[in-house]
């Protein structure tokens, strides 16, 4: 076991919308891509090489975004290559961080269907995201180097700053769970991820790219568009079964946060 620096990094993104009224979506996606800061640079790394191969193979230079959909339905000038080709980028990009097993995804699905509407989707989505990091930084459960005092921090794509922090800034001080075998909560305080959200611009986060597209990809499994279900695109999330955090939520088969 590897000893020294413990830092864990999430960088998180979204797929559909937190509204409840008129919203063409029924779930709200969240998804945290967690790596070890001694894991950094090596996965920085290996993603602009990844990049460089997409170059070569589809033309798609390294400081255009993936941003996976406006890819597919919006492209813009990224239209110039070809609708299966954009496809295809997204299927390899899931195998690419599938082979890198110092990632860990924690995904949190929002079924709006079933929330009151005064529900607040984007509280409630990043209050379950923020509780499964910590809990698996306090049980030493993910992938990489381990230290008795892991710590994490969080770097979201731009949303609302001030309601994300003010939110951590509350569950710091309390954040009441229900007692799994009897009445009651317990306050337990959120103590091993600092600091306030550190916000990064996706066009300029190949991480944050990373977590958009499993957002994406997740988002698609549960409603696919129907280009995605012409070309099993419903499927692709299954790609990174073995990055997939499924101590967040042993009961599902992936993993998966569903709330």
């Amino acid at each position: 076991m590897e000893m020294g620096e413990a830092m864990y990094l999430m960088y998180v993104d979204e797929s559909g919308d937190v509204g409840l009224v008129g919203s063409p979506t029924q779930y709200f996606v969240l998804t945290g891509m967690v790596i070890h800061e001694l894991r950094w640079k090596q996965t920085l790394d290996e993603l602009i090489q990844f990049r460089r191969d997409l170059k070569l193979k589809f033309g798609l230079r390294l400081r255009e975004e993936i941003h996976a959909s406006p890819l597919l339905s919006h492209p813009g000038a990224l239209a110039r290559i070809h609708k299966a080709s954009r496809l295809e980028i997204l299927r390899r990009y899931a195998d690419k961080l599938a082979s890198m097993p110092h990632l860990s995804f924690i995904n949190v699905v929002v079924d709006k269907k079933t929330k009151a509407p005064n529900t607040d989707v984007f509280e409630l989505a990043w209050e379950v995201l923020i509780q499964r990091f910590e809990n698996t930084l306090t049980h030493h459960n993910f992938a990489g180097p381990r230290n008795p005092d892991d710590m994490g921090m969080i770097f979201p794509d731009r949303s609302d700053e001030k309601k994300l922090n003010a939110l951590l800034s509350k569950m710091r001080a309390y954040n009441p769970i229900p007692n799994a075998m009897a009445t009651g909560f317990r306050n337990l305080q959120i103590r091993c991820v600092v600091e306030d959200a550190n916000f990064r611009d996706s066009a300029h986060s190949y991480f944050i790219q990373s977590a958009d597209v499993a957002a994406y990809l997740l988002y698609q499994q549960f409603t696919p568009s129907a280009y995605m279900k012409k070309k099993s695109g419903q499927n692709y999330f299954n790609r990174l079964a073995p990055v997939l955090c499924r101590v967040a939520s042993p009961r599902d088969p992936q993993g998966i946060v569903r709330v």
